[in-house]
């Protein structure tokens, strides 16, 4: 067998009897099992383990020795020194099988097995033999467990510490500060939280590093729209169901709540859940429960709910679209995230945070802004806040330009030269043209402009339609004609 894989043994034992004894008890196994160093005190013990990190597997050490240091103390200074270290106490205590009070303090302190000295040969062997070579193998195996365990622990870690750096959030505003300390603060318990905020605020990147900082980091974290699902498979989506449940369900399918257990979930425009969805909710939240299409059983799931919308939730309670003792089961810890506008100090951060990440993706290198061209960006009103932000910059990139200029950023936001305040609904050329236009081209280019400018404040084309009073059939021909589709 080969060297590397044998069994290192640290002997703590003041008596030369005993040493003998524990030696000749291991004899049979010698290619597997090796006494590295014998020390009769435990300061020497510890000094060497100091020294020599990981080079030991198990330590076997005598529960009365020499010195000061010895016992419960001695195991303790061990595991703080090697916590994957596994230690077997001897003791020439009387100590009986049922003494449960003394083996549980060994325990806690961090032995892996204890036993006493004398077998029925006390002259030659340690304890009972077979078991006590038995209580080494399962040491050793123990050890490499624990090992691998924290190397996928650290493994772990450090995949979280890189989700985090792509999703940190980017400002030094004193609204921003403010949010760090309450997402931190949020990350420390597993309450409901309702996150409020415009739409492109980044109420999604909020939601996922109050999971990622939280105990459920290395759970799922699973998001979803609400908005985006048609109301007649939301329940499917969210609860599931059971093979048979309805015509086509030929399999089973879990829902995401059963998806996400242990984790976090995430429902955006939560406000957009049709009734039946906002009761099964409900008893998510009370029971931790849930009720599957098919099944007469309850589920138990253990799931964190972060919800989100950008909606006045409270105007939706009191006209009876949203169930009010849902609302307040969400709303136990409310977060606001600040439109971008109330941030001015925060744009040119990320307006450099995205720079850099979009011309490291491109393989591009990062253009120069011209003062004037800060100076549009800096002025503009920014209605689709941080999302359109991102998109401005990507759309800059986009031609590849190593100067961007004032132009330049004009025509990334749409806004005309000769109507630069003009920025959230610009209906260029319309009054300064020297021709009086058809009043059905006018109607067309404020439709179409207005359209425009109501599909940057929502996440779907859904909620687009809503707003404006339209069926979504509608909504989809009229934005064909606009050419917007």
């Amino acid at each position: 067998m080969l060297r590397g894989k044998s069994i290192n043994i640290l002997l703590i034992e003041d008596e030369a009897f005993d040493v003998r004894r524990v030696h000749n008890t291991i004899k049979p196994f010698e290619n597997r099992l090796k006494i590295k160093d014998v020390v009769s005190d435990g300061h020497s013990a510890l000094e060497l383990l100091e020294r020599n990190r990981g080079e030991y597997d198990v330590v076997i050490m005598d529960f009365q020795i020499a010195g000061s240091l010895t016992g419960e103390n001695l195991i303790k200074e061990i595991k703080r020194i090697d916590e994957a270290i596994q230690i077997i106490v001897v003791t020439k205590m009387t100590v009986n099988i049922t003494d449960f009070d003394f083996a549980n303090r060994l325990i806690e302190a961090g032995a892996m097995w204890y036993c006493t000295k004398y077998p029925g040969d006390i002259e030659e062997y340690i304890y009972q033999p077979t078991d006590f070579i038995l209580s080494l193998f399962n040491a050793y195996e123990r050890r490499k467990l624990h090992k691998e365990k924290n190397r996928s622990n650290r493994k772990l870690s450090q995949n979280i510490a890189e989700i985090l750096e792509e999703k940190k959030i980017i400002g030094q505003s004193e609204p921003i500060e403010n949010l760090r300390q309450q997402i931190q603060k949020c990350a420390e318990t597993d309450t409901t939280i309702l996150i409020r905020g415009a739409s492109g605020t980044g109420k999604e990147l909020v939601a996922a590093n109050i999971h990622y900082r939280s105990s459920r980091c290395f759970e799922k974290f699973i998001a979803i729209n609400c908005g985006s699902l048609p109301h007649e498979l939301i329940e499917s989506e969210l609860f599931g169901y059971e093979k048979g449940a309805f015509t086509g369900a030929q399999d089973k399918k879990p829902g995401l709540f059963e998806v996400a257990n242990k984790g976090t979930i995430f429902l955006d425009e939560v406000a957009e859940l049709p009734p039946a969805a906002q009761v099964k909710l409900l008893r998510v939240i009370q029971e931790g429960e849930i009720d599957k299409i098919g099944r007469t059983e309850k589920v138990k799931v253990d799931v964190r709910i972060i919800a989100a919308s950008n909606k006045d939730i409270e105007k939706e309670v009191k006209e009876k679209r949203f169930r009010e003792d849902l609302y307040y089961r969400l709303n136990v810890v409310p977060l606001w995230i600040p439109p971008l506008n109330e941030r001015p100090e925060d744009i040119p951060l990320l307006i450099d945070f995205f720079m850099e990440k979009f011309c490291r993706e491109m393989g591009r290198e990062k253009p120069r802004i011209t003062e004037d061209g800060k100076s549009v960006l800096l002025e503009y009103s920014w209605p689709g806040n941080v999302r359109e932000l991102q998109n401005v910059v990507q759309r800059l990139l986009f031609f590849g330009e190593p100067v961007l200029s004032r132009e330049q950023m004009e025509r990334a936001l749409g806004i005309s030269p000769s109507h630069r305040s003009s920025q959230n609904f610009p209906l260029t050329g319309i009054f300064e043209s020297e021709a009086i236009l058809p009043l059905r081209e006018v109607e067309k280019r404020v439709r179409k402009e207005y359209i425009k400018y109501v599909r940057k404040q929502v996440n779907s084309d859904a909620e687009a339609a809503r707003l404006l009073g339209l069926a979504p059939p509608n909504y989809h021909r009229i934005c064909k004609e606009l050419g917007l589709k």
